[in-house]
């Protein structure tokens, strides 16, 4: 038998097992075709860290070594279970225990974040672990060179903490030097070792304080996957949402396992997972924390496709009916309030709250009904043209949503004009791409490309035409997008109403 772990579950398996035997019996979370990450027994080489994470009743932090570190190495572990005894604007002491470090009556420079040990009545049986809050000078009983840290992340944590919170955990923070042997593969046909570590997905804990950011990650890995498209020795990114705007709202630093997302300049929209600890930063808002298998984001390759879980799951009712919207709402304790048409055949198109976070928050969510004869399903010709796609998706904001809304602006006779509310042109040059050649099929959308005027019109038109495209242009100023699948439904829709387009496969 060979002993191996799968996402920290020990598990005995017969010799000659393979990866898929292993996920099989263990049950484990995985999307076949996706990346798995395997460490070898003794293949990981850790290097001595100068930074320790400190776990309170509030949060975690962290802090790295930057003095003389004696004395804590030798006492840290007197402070587990220790109360904050007392506090001020400047300060926050942890304790008292016993050491032997030996006070000093003199007053010493404190700057913001500074870590340090202090007494009380310059007695070494009265010792506290100290932080500062503010840049200060105070005399705290402490010994010379008072200073042995810094704190460098979850710094809101230590301006929230309070006289009477708790140090539950004091760990050093492990560096991996190297992976000297691992694996990062999606044949399921690879065979096991004994101490074999493997990892199938990563699992992500959202932030409150991020709730747009957290919509933006959610709608990324609404699929359950997460694509390494840029890698590096500190982060991998997913570019899939790259160019779609959200607006910065976290600032924390972004600490191994972080998640943030880019907010402005170059890169907008892109999702980073930090492998690294890397300071906060302006245009990088963080959205969550990697709570399980951060293994998996370091020994993925880029090209990766990555499983990944979150917490909370996304509350997203649009494209559902209202009686399956309510099913799945009631199952997590949510209600739902319905508004607009609410007949038997109703589709919800909008929802308030807009976010998982928000609605979560509030125990209540409203969906906005319209007849399903107003839900326009569409096949898309990717492969034919993927520019114009990335373009309408993203007027339609269907990157990051099961359908979008397309007012009608124009009808006659069997054609039918759209423009998205959601001005887009800026957003992606629309040059020709797949324009027709001899015939337009009736049902086909055509967006209208950058050599007419009207560019970024959209249309559909219910017959076949050898002369002009489905916006009514000539065929080289058309880029053919799709097909709708029952084109039958645009019959009878005037202008000012609002259709609403559904991808389909």
């Amino acid at each position: 038998m060979l002993s191996i772990e799968i996402n920290g579950k020990k598990l005995e398996i017969k010799e000659g097992s393979s990866l898929k035997d292993a996920i099989e019996l263990a049950k484990a979370f995985y999307i076949p075709g996706a990346t798995v990450g395997i460490i070898k027994t003794g293949a990981q080489k850790e290097q001595a860290t100068s930074e320790y994470k400190i776990i309170t009743n509030k949060g975690e932090f962290r802090i790295e070594l930057s003095g003389d570190s004696t004395l804590w190495n030798k006492f840290n572990h007197s402070f587990l279970d220790k109360n904050a005894h007392w506090e001020t604007a400047n300060s926050i002491a942890f304790g008292p225990v016993e050491t032997d470090i030996i006070p000093q009556r003199i007053e010493q420079k404190y700057n913001r974040f500074d870590v340090f040990f202090g007494t009380g009545g310059y007695d070494a049986k009265n010792t506290y672990l100290m932080f500062a809050k503010n840049k200060h000078i105070s005399d705290y009983g402490s010994p010379k060179d008072a200073v042995f840290a810094k704190i460098i992340s979850g710094k809101n944590i230590i301006t929230n903490l309070k006289q009477g919170d708790t140090i539950l955990k004091i760990e050093p923070v492990i560096q991996w030097e190297t992976l000297l042997d691992k694996i990062s593969t999606s044949d399921m046909n690879v065979k096991l070792e004994d101490g074999m570590k493997i990892f199938t997905y990563f699992k992500v804990d959202l932030v409150n304080e991020s709730p747009e950011g957290a919509e933006h990650f959610l709608a990324l890995i609404r699929k359950k996957l997460f694509i390494v498209d840029t890698f590096s020795h500190s982060f991998i990114s997913d570019d899939a949402l790259k160019g779609e705007g959200c607006q910065y709202e976290h600032w924390d630093a972004r600490s191994e396992g972080a998640v943030a997302v880019r907010t402005d300049g170059l890169g907008n929209g892109r999702v980073y997972i930090y492998k690294e600890d890397r300071t906060s930063s302006a245009v990088h808002s963080v959205v969550g924390h990697v709570s399980a298998g951060i293994e998996l984001i370091k020994t993925a390759d880029a090209g990766s496709k990555l499983c990944v879980l979150s917490n909370p799951e996304r509350v997203m009712i649009l494209g559902m009916s209202f009686k399956d919207a309510e099913k799945m709402l009631a199952e997590r304790g949510l209600k739902l309030e319905k508004s607009g048409y609410t007949g038997e055949d109703a589709i919800i198109v909008e929802q308030d709250p807009d976010t998982t976070i928000e609605i979560i928050s509030a125990g209540v969510v409203t969906g906005l009904g319209v007849s399903s004869d107003k839900i326009i399903n569409v096949s898309f010709y990717d492969d034919l043209a993927p520019i114009t796609l990335d373009f309408f998706r993203h007027s339609l904001r269907l990157k990051d949503r099961p359908l979008g809304p397309l007012p009608v602006v124009y009808t006659y006779e069997n054609t039918y004009l759209f423009k998205s509310e959601k001005e887009a042109e800026a957003y992606k040059e629309i040059n020709p791409e797949n324009v027709p050649r001899t015939k337009v099929k009736a049902g086909e959308i055509g967006v209208t490309n950058q050599a007419a005027r009207r560019y970024g019109m959209v249309g559909v038109r219910l017959t076949d035409d050898e002369k002009y495209g489905p916006t009514g242009e000539k065929f080289e100023c058309t880029n053919i997008i799709g097909k709708v699948i029952e084109p039958e439904r645009l019959k009878g829709i005037k202008v000012g109403d609002i259709i609403y387009i559904r991808e389909v496969s």
